[in-house]
């Protein structure tokens, strides 16, 4: 996991840590499941408007 992006480890402990599946967190950033799948296999990066959608759906889903 050292490879990855930070934002692409931020998601993958968010996910893990509220018990979400990258379905729930496209839908909730309003992302595809396929940019989801491609951030977190570090891929690709996200860019600004859609780091920007992820980190406001982790910080309003966060239990």
């Amino acid at each position: 996991m050292d490879n990855l992006s930070e934002i692409a480890q931020e998601l993958i402990k968010f996910e893990r840590d509220n018990d979400m599946t990258d379905n729930q967190v496209a839908f909730g950033s309003h992302l595809s499941v396929e940019r989801i799948h491609d951030i977190k296999a570090g891929n690709s990066e996200p860019n600004d408007d859609e780091a920007e959608l992820i980190e406001r759906f982790m910080k309003s889903s966060n239990k």
